[in-house]
């Protein structure tokens, strides 16, 4: 089983529930993905609440894609970067694998993943999709805005994640 955990980018914001990249990965493979992801959830909040969903679901995997929120609304990037840290550390200790997604700076309106995703990926020496979601903010066809895919930009996360993932 795979937790999809987030924000908005993993919810799904903008399109139907069901065209959100965890419902793409679920229809495309054999795996059960729950779509853990809040919209305008904050960093600080999500980490408050990942213990009790991998206590609960037990995943095999978790897609960690979070944070967003923490670089629109200019909050500490020292405080985005403990977050996903600890974060990161939470879903070590429950034994599932990791993929941590890279968001891009969307304060700057940049098409390049903020600098704090490739410092965690390398402290933590995770599996690190660093280009998804930069993709996607540079294509306005893959956009329902400024910062959320539409529904090819989500079956293109989910198509990213399970050839990284090996899964199908």
């Amino acid at each position: 089983m795979i937790l999809a955990f987030g924000d908005s980018l993993t919810y799904g914001f903008g399109v139907a529930h069901n065209l959100s990249y965890p419902k793409h990965i679920e229809n495309k493979t054999d795996f059960k993905v729950i779509n853990a992801g809040v919209n305008g959830e904050y960093s600080h909040s999500g980490l408050e609440r990942l213990s009790k969903l991998l206590n609960k679901h037990k995943p095999h995997t978790v897609i960690l894609c979070h944070g967003a929120n923490d670089i629109l609304n200019r909050l500490p990037s020292s405080r985005l970067k403990g977050n996903l840290l600890a974060m990161i550390d939470l879903i070590k200790e429950s034994a599932a694998k990791i993929l941590f997604v890279g968001v891009p700076d969307y304060y700057h309106y940049s098409f390049d993943t903020h600098a704090i995703y490739k410092e965690v990926a390398k402290e933590t020496n995770v599996i690190f999709i660093d280009n998804v979601l930069t993709t996607i903010a540079s294509d306005s066809s893959l956009r329902n805005d400024d910062v959320h895919p539409n529904h090819r930009g989500y079956e293109l996360m989910a198509d990213t994640f399970i050839k990284i993932l090996k899964i199908d």
